[in-house]
């Protein structure tokens, strides 16, 4: 019983507020092929006289847009409330004057409400050939505006003024966007009719103008509704087009300023400021990810400028990018790094550029500083010794190189590995009888799987300063346990890998003291003979160099005596 040919297509015409004029439908009337149409309409009590009246308004204005005729459209009319009344069958006028005449002296019946007595007598009587119905071999459309909605009708409810939207949709067919109207005025019932209208004669409603759709009208089974371009959305007219405020919704999170632009809102910073890749968060702009600052060691932004900086001990040079080299030329530097699974390849990177900082802020040349490193997991790789990189260069290219190992943590065999190799002459360390310092590094993110005491304490006693660097889950107790004494100088932490870089200022204070022997200086053992003649002819000549010194000032002395007894 759905479709307009060859089927029956009833629809329900709910009218929930009065109108004070008469329906009149633009356009040429309807001229699609026959049609018999039957109006079912509600006259029980329920129905206010000035509701009724408007109900009969309606059809009234609905004939004159349709082609009536014994071979177009023919037109009966039902009223009912406990009963059901004929007012005029299909085969009773052929002439519109006539029908409205009818229709125009229709009197409610005022009773109670049998609404399917009325859709029974509209099914097996009203639209049969008896009462002027053409038969079905005819395949003439029969179309019904009842009021009910009984299975398998299809119901358009339409509401004027304060009509409850609500009770709108509920008694509406799917999908609503095509049943349900709510108009302000009468002036607007008018788009109704259209569509009504425009439903009974299959037409274009949209190429028919007079839609009122701002932006688009989109035609659909001889109704119509309105859409928006792109980046707008429809107004609670139905009709206007608005622009989408996508930052008004309060989702999107932006630190600063929300833009709404196609698509979706935009956060956007303020001056000064940069927007950080998850597209919400800003950070103040730094000019020295801007430009190609060229500073050896660290790049500051201030304001519309930037500096660059040295680390503690050593100065920045007349160029103003480069630094001074560490004063303390001469160590031998073994750094232990923890390569287990459990730092992962993406943080064993930032382990290596972490070592090549502090390869930075050294004087690292065979004469100056050696580095030699060591990455243990499991077991215990030598990466390179003391003895094979001279320049900082190939050091910290070196160091880029390192594959990650993986697996566990086995720091007591690393320990075990410098002690027994990494500080041997053959491994490049210098002879002890040269008195460069010995400093191991052990750079570790959690606890070790075997026993580090007897190794960390083995270390100490051969005379290797040890520091402890420890990040994330890595143990307090062993890193002191493997750090020199004080603890508080030679133990460093920091929770995040991405954050370590601060732990820099605690190691360069150390393995860069303040005083110590120069960069360049040629190293001697003190028990040589020709070192102690180097030290008494220094000393003799420090000695005479007080003696001359100490002859002046006696000299001033009794020149300012002689000048107090002249003026006496």
């Amino acid at each position: 019983m759905r479709g307009l040919l060859y089927s029956l297509l009833p629809l329900l015409l709910l009218l929930l507020q009065p109108w004070e004029t008469q329906l009149q439908l633009a356009g040429p009337r309807c001229s699609s092929g026959p049609l018999d149409l039957v109006f079912v309409i509600d006259s029980s009590r329920s129905v206010r006289p000035f509701e009724f009246e408007t109900m009969r308004q309606f059809l009234v204005g609905l004939l004159r847009s349709l082609d009536v005729g014994p071979n177009a459209t023919r037109v009966g009319v039902i009223q009912y409330s406990s009963q059901v009344q004929s007012v005029f069958p299909l085969r009773a006028f052929s002439r519109r004057e006539d029908m409205e005449r009818a229709i125009r002296a229709l009197v409610p019946l005022a009773q109670g409400t049998m609404t399917g007595l009325a859709i029974q007598y509209a099914m097996n009587v009203a639209f049969s050939v008896a009462e002027g119905a053409r038969p079905p071999e005819a395949h003439v459309p029969r179309v019904a505006v009842i009021g009910a909605r009984p299975r398998g009708i299809e119901i358009y409810a339409v509401g004027v003024q304060r009509a409850d939207v609500g009770s709108l949709r509920a008694m509406a067919s799917p999908p609503l966007n095509e049943h349900v109207f709510l108009v302000e005025s009468f002036d607007l019932i008018q788009e109704f009719g259209r569509q009504f209208q425009g439903r009974l004669c299959r037409k274009d409603l949209c190429a028919q103008g007079g839609h009122g759709c701002q932006h688009q009208c989109v035609s659909a089974r001889g109704t119509f509704h309105c859409a928006c371009n792109p980046g707008y959305q429809l107004a609670a007219d139905n009709k206007s087009c608005m622009a989408i405020d996508h930052c008004s919704f309060g989702n999107h999170s932006c630190q600063h300023d929300c833009v709404s632009i196609y698509g979706g809102p935009q956060c956007r910073c303020r001056e000064g400021y940069d927007l950080l890749p998850d597209g919400r968060s800003c950070q103040a702009r730094d000019l020295c990810n801007g430009v190609d600052h060229g500073c050896e060691f660290q790049c500051v932004s201030e304001g519309f400028s930037y500096r660059c900086v040295c680390p503690e001990g050593r100065q920045l040079q007349a160029d103003g990018k480069s630094c001074s080299r560490c004063r303390e030329g001469h160590v031998d530097l073994v750094l232990l790094v923890d390569g287990s699974k459990s730092v992962r390849p993406q943080n064993f990177e930032l382990v290596k550029r972490f070592v090549n900082q502090i390869v930075d802020f050294l004087d690292v040349s065979p004469e100056g500083t050696r580095v030699g490193l060591v990455q243990f997991s499991s077991r215990v790789r030598t990466e390179f010794p003391l003895g094979r990189y001279g320049p900082a260069a190939e050091v910290k290219q070196a160091v880029l190189a390192v594959e990650y190992m993986e697996r566990g943590t086995m720091t007591g065999l690393a320990l075990r590995h410098m002690v027994e190799h990494s500080f041997s002459e053959a491994q490049g360390a210098r002879p002890r009888a040269l008195n460069v310092p010995r400093v191991g590094l052990v750079f570790t993110d959690g606890r070790s799987q075997d026993n580090i005491s007897v190794w960390a304490a083995r270390a100490k006693e051969e005379g290797i300063v040890m520091y402890a660097v420890g990040v994330g889950k890595a143990v307090e107790e062993e890193l002191r346990e493997i750090a020199s004494e004080p603890a508080e100088l030679h133990v460093s932490y920091s929770p995040d890998f991405s954050t370590m870089t601060h732990l820099l200022e605690n190691l360069k204070g150390s393995i860069c003291p303040e005083e110590g022997i120069g960069a360049g200086t040629e190293l001697r053992s003190p028990c040589e003979c020709e070192s102690l003649v180097e030290f008494q002819g220094r000393t003799l000549g420090a000695l005479e160099s007080l003696s001359q010194k100490l002859a002046q000032l006696t000299a001033r002395l009794e020149d300012l005596e002689n000048q107090l007894a002249t003026q006496k």
